[in-house]
């Protein structure tokens, strides 16, 4: 069985949806965003796959987990040392934990949406490595909590600052769950191209101005005490998605402060892993529900084109 490098999910040029194994373009570019093909993997991503021979054109990447392979969205706070202290706040002795419904992932490319009870000041970007779980465990060591990682990707936790501390009775999820409040990608790239996933250079920029740039080297709790910590006497699951939090920089941080507006464009990266580009896109019409694209989850069929039904 061969193993996947730079997992991808995405909508072919041949109007099929697959996972893949991306290929990246020549002359050492290495942001899976930038792929125009991909291998196509077929199987259980988590259990038994291949990598197949078939070459497919990427016309859209999507979040690299397709709805039926994501268990839960874990998310940690104060988890980068010069945060915590532009944030006020003391360095955490524990993992600060909050989760993210499933509904808020979203893929590398989509749009931000603002519900109107969030159209107000403090929208804010936080960019995070992102962990996913590949094998099952519980109560595991550090020395051997890296090995149940399947890859990384980069994410954007999008908050609502009011939402957040003033309005959500003193829990996160509130201020930072709407749909579509976590975009992430551009692909998961195998634990076993990441040597050293605490030595990772991270970035956000908005409209194209740089504004958070540190290294996974200042997180406070590092990937394997993260995992060895979240494992006990609870059992992570292949497909548990890990936001490991976000660094200095945020908008909540700037005096004064920075918000997200109408048609700001938000791009995260990760090195080795690439970016995401995403634009904040305020709802206009409220009174019309709108169904995420990320809930449309297709069928395959390899004899038709994907038909697609609505998640309810």
């Amino acid at each position: 069985m061969s193993k996947f490098m730079r997992l991808v999910r995405f909508l072919a040029k041949d109007g099929f949806t697959y996972y893949g194994d991306a290929i990246l373009p020549h002359g050492g570019i290495g942001d899976i965003a930038k792929a125009k093909q991909a291998r196509v993997v077929v199987g259980d991503i988590f259990g038994r796959y291949q990598v197949t021979t078939k070459i497919a054109n990427i016309q859209r990447l999507l979040a690299p987990l397709a709805p039926r392979d994501v268990r839960t969205v874990r998310c940690l706070g104060l988890n980068y040392a010069l945060h915590a202290k532009e944030s006020g706040m003391p360095i955490p002795q524990y993992p600060v934990l909050f989760y993210k419904p499933a509904t808020a992932l979203a893929g590398p490319a989509d749009a931000i949406p603002v519900h109107p009870v969030a159209q107000t000041a403090g929208l804010d970007y936080e960019c995070e490595l992102v962990v996913i779980i590949g094998k099952p465990c519980i109560n595991v060591p550090e020395s051997r909590a890296l090995d149940h990682v399947f890859g990384y990707a980069v994410g954007n936790d999008v908050s609502h600052r009011e939402w957040q501390l003033q309005r959500g009775g003193g829990q996160w999820s509130l201020g930072k769950g709407f749909d579509g409040w976590a975009p992430f990608g551009p692909g998961i790239v195998s634990r076993h191209l990441v040597r050293d996933p605490q030595a990772l250079r991270i970035t956000t920029r908005v409209n194209g101005n740089l504004v958070q740039e540190s290294s996974t080297a200042d997180m406070i709790f590092s990937v394997k005490r993260i995992i060895a910590f979240l494992s006990q006497g609870t059992s992570l699951l292949p497909g548990d998605v890990i936001f490991t939090g976000t660094p200095r920089g945020v908008g909540m941080g700037k005096s004064p402060p920075v918000w997200l507006k109408d048609g700001d464009v938000v791009q995260v990266g990760l090195e080795q892993v690439g970016t995401c580009t995403n634009r904040v896109e305020f709802d206009c019409n409220p009174a019309q529900t709108i169904v995420a694209p990320w809930l449309v989850r297709p069928i395959y069929n390899v004899s038709k084109r994907p038909a697609f039904r609505r998640l309810l």
